[in-house]
Formats: C-alpha cells, sequence, structure tokens
C-alpha cells in the first residue's frame, strides 16, 4: 500500500454511544476485534451468516487502511437454556435427542461446518477461534471475582448477577432497568429482578452427573456456566481490557451484549470494548425468517442444485451471490433476501468475474484505461472479499509487432476509418491473434 492509505480517518457507528466517532484504536495502529461466533447445535443459516459477513467486511477495511487487527470470535460449544431468560431447555441437549449423538460429537460437527461455511463466503478466519468449553476456568475466575465484588447472589439452581447492583445496567440497548423490567415476560422463580440473569447454573436437581453430559466441578457445585460468561472471560484473556472493537447482530443488543458488558465492569471495573457495532436482521421476502415458516435457509440449501430437495430453495447458487447480495446493502440496514435479489446478485457476480478476467489481459499496457480498472477493482476486492482474482487471465504473451498493430487499430476505430480497422485485424490474425471489442476495450486472444 501507498502512504495514502496511512492518513485514512475512519468513523464508525457506536452502539454504545448512538453516534459515529473517529476511530481512535488504544494501540497505533493496531485494533483488537471480538465477535460473537455461533452456539453449534446446528448449522448457521444465512441471517448469521450476514453478521459474519460484517465482521469480516470490518475487518479487512480496517487491514486496507493499515490498522493490523487481532481478530477473537468464540464457538460456543456449551449447551445453554433455549430461552434467554435461563429457562427452557438445553440446545445441546435438544440436538442430542434429535440426532442421537453426544455433546461433544455434536458441537464438532457444526463447528466444522461453520468453518465451511466461513470458507465458501470468503470469510477470512479470524486470528484465533476460542472454544467455550476450553475456557471453564477462566469463566469460573470471573465469576468469583464478580461474587467477590458484591454483584451476585446464589439460588437453589445456581449463582446469578445482580442487576441492581450495577447502575449504569441498560445503557448499551438505551433502556433503563425499569424499562427493561417492565417489558419483561419471565419467570422469575428465585431471581431478585426481572432482568438478573445467571452466570452459573447448577446440574439439574443437585443429583451429581446423571442429566447433563457437559457440566463441571465448580465451588459452587456441579453445574455449567451461563451463557453471557464465556464471551467477557475469553475477550479478557486474548484482547485485554478494554479493547477496540466488539461485533455481532442487533439479536445481542439488548441481552447478551448488555450483559456482558455487565459482567466485565463488575469483575474489573472498565469498559469491556470501547466500540460496539451490531449488523441488522436479514428478513426473507418481508417478513421474520424461521423454521416454522419453512424460510430458514442454510449455505447448504442455496448450493443445492437446482431441482433437487422441496421449496424454494435449492437454486444452485454460488455462495460469493449470496456475499455480492449482502454486500449491497448497508450492515445497519435490514435486508430483505429473496431469491430474484439472489439470481440478480448471481448475474452482476458472474459479469464482474468475466469483465476482470478480460480486462487484466491489459493490465501491462499503459495505453488502455481498462488497465487500470481492473487494478482498481483488484483493490476493491481486498475489501469486498468476493474472490476476483481467481478469475484473473493468466497474462497473455502479445509480441510487441501485434500490439503495435492492436493500438493502431484501436485509432483508426475511435477516427471512424473502418476500412483501415478492417485491414488492420486481417493482419493481425495472420499473426495467430484475434482482437474482439468489448465495452471495456480491445480483448486479444490467441486464435484458435
Amino acid at each position: 500500500m501507498n502512504g495514502l492509505a496511512k492518513t485514512i480517518r475512519m468513523k464508525l457507528y457506536n452502539t454504545l454511544t448512538r453516534k459515529k466517532e473517529e476511530f481512535r484504536p488504544i494501540k497505533k495502529g493496531k485494533a483488537s476485534l471480538y465477535s460473537c461466533g455461533p452456539t453449534v447445535y446446528w448449522f448457521a443459516h444465512i441471517g448469521n451468516l450476514r453478521a459474519y459477513l460484517f465482521a469480516d467486511v470490518l475487518r479487512r477495511t480496517l487491514e486496507y487502511s493499515d490498522v493490523k487487527t487481532k481478530f477473537v470470535m468464540n464457538i460456543t460449544d456449551v449447551g445453554h437454556l433455549t430461552d434467554d431468560a435461563d429457562a427452557g431447555e438445553d440446545k445441546m441437549l435438544v440436538a442430542m435427542r434429535r440426532e442421537g449423538k453426544s455433546a461433544y460429537d455434536i458441537a464438532d460437527f457444526y463447528t466444522q461446518a461453520f468453518y465451511r461455511d466461513l470458507e465458501r463466503m470468503n470469510i477470512a478466519f479470524p486470528k484465533k477461534f476460542v472454544k467455550a468449553t476450553d475456557h471453564i476456568k477462566e469463566q469460573i475466575k470471573m465469576i468469583q471475582q464478580i461474587e467477590k465484588n458484591g454483584f451476585a447472589y446464589r439460588t437453589s439452581d445456581g449463582i446469578y448477577f445482580d442487576t441492581s447492583k450495577l447502575h449504569a445496567y441498560g445503557r448499551l440497548s438505551g433502556q433503563k432497568a425499569e424499562e427493561k423490567k417492565a417489558g419483561a415476560r419471565v419467570e422469575m422463580g428465585e431471581k431478585k429482578h426481572p432482568t438478573d440473569f445467571a452466570l452459573w447454573k447448577f446440574s439439574p436437581s443437585g443429583r451429581g452427573r446423571g442429566k447433563r453430559e457437559m457440566e463441571w466441578d465448580s465451588p459452587w457445585g456441579v453445574g455449567f456456566p451461563g451463557w453471557h460468561i464465556e464471551c467477557s472471560a475469553m475477550s479478557i484473556k486474548y484482547l485485554g481490557v478494554p479493547f477496540d472493537i466488539h461485533t455481532g447482530g442487533v439479536d445481542h443488543i439488548a441481552v447478551h451484549h448488555e450483559n456482558e458488558l455487565a459482567q466485565t465492569e463488575a469483575a474489573e471495573g472498565k469498559l469491556q470494548a470501547n466500540v460496539w457495532m451490531h449488523s441488522e436482521f436479514l428478513t426473507v421476502d418481508g417478513g421474520k425468517m424461521s423454521k416454522s415458516l419453512g424460510n430458514l435457509y442454510t449455505l447448504d440449501d442455496l448450493m443445492k442444485p437446482r431441482g433437487a430437495g422441496s421449496g424454494s430453495a435449492g437454486k444452485g447458487y454460488d455462495p460469493l451471490a449470496f456475499r455480492y447480495l449482502v454486500l449491497g446493502a448497508h450492515y445497519r440496514s435490514k435486508l430483505n433476501f429473496t431469491f430474484e435479489a439472489l439470481d440478480a446478485a448471481q448475474n452482476a457476480l458472474t459479469k464482474l468475474r468475466e469483465t476482470v478476467a478480460l480486462v487484466w489481459q491489459l493490465v501491462d499496457d499503459a495505453a488502455f484505461s481498462t488497465a487500470a480498472k481492473g487494478k482498481t477493482l483488484l483493490k476493491f476486492d481486498e475489501v469486498l472479499g468476493l474472490g476476483l482474482k481467481d478469475y484473473v487471465a493468466k497474462p497473455l504473451q502479445v509480441p510487441k509487432t501485434v500490439m503495435k498493430l492492436v493500438l493502431e487499430r484501436e485509432v483508426a476505430r475511435k477516427t471512424k476509418q473502418w476500412a483501415e480497422s478492417d485491414r488492420l485485424r486481417d493482419t493481425i490474425a495472420a499473426k495467430g491473434f484475434v482482437v474482439e471489442d468489448t465495452a471495456h476495450g480491445p480483448n486479444v486472444r490467441e486464435k484458435r
């Protein structure tokens, strides 16, 4: 990169302050990023992938601006309750019944499926994936610190965070505690307040290890961590506190990220991250995406050969066509997914690939403006991530004498000397080359 990139000033919208701010990394020229990854009891759907793509474009933009990134993403491979209110069934137990596999086998299978989806979407892997099951000790240690600082209490089913003790609780979502309580529809049980949440849950009935496969010993008894604690503990371990940027989907703002922020402040007395960024929802045909509606699509659904499967999925699309579609909307705007829109994205991507293959043949010839366009297109793709360099045609070794004739013919065409243009085309053909006129300039290839 040239020196110009180093002068770029970047503004980011910070959910925490609800305004755009000039990005000033904690360490000059470096940025620490943490992104909430998948809960690996099922495939990631295309709405999830939009959030991961947003984080990828953010990282690419920083790198393009000569800001080196340290990017960490968690893998939630611990079973958690299906309800944000610490109620319902364990997601991993549901998957175990569905598939007849162990919790660890399920977690590994869907983790590998997630990695495969990232590769298909050309989403660069973070510097480090961190798994919740590998960091139980760190989570226990953080809960102990929260407890020591007076922000936790014990019930018969677990250790809970007391949200009333943290004055700033609710600032990420912009909701005051009383507003959250008024809108909360949760079973209170022994919780002191509706917004309180589990830090550690005891195994059912406290009777040891019979009912759960994923459980661990702790100072409070056998159990498993609450959903939110893993991200607080692991982000501190790998990025410190505070770090620069935390990303995720908008669905995480009111509960998961609000609780992460609270835990870290209660344990460390500091903000978890300086900038919080969130991507909007993906809708389908103007409505909500859900399994019950039959419109919850995975990348595999989009990639199925035409006519395969059932419903309107199974279109045989290139995964990067979906990437192209997502890039067409601002990350903070809702994006409506339709197969008509995906068709258009597929066609546009195909044309773009054809264009970059064509113009690159002229990249070494300064006489053609398309050469500069080709270089610019590939430079843009460092951020867009459409993999256009894979479609660059290998440079054709065209003799200087032939290129001289091509240039002369282009001058003849522009001055409307059609007879001379035809003569030069025939002379070029006699030397074993074909010149084709395109909207991007002349394309020279060997005569077949």
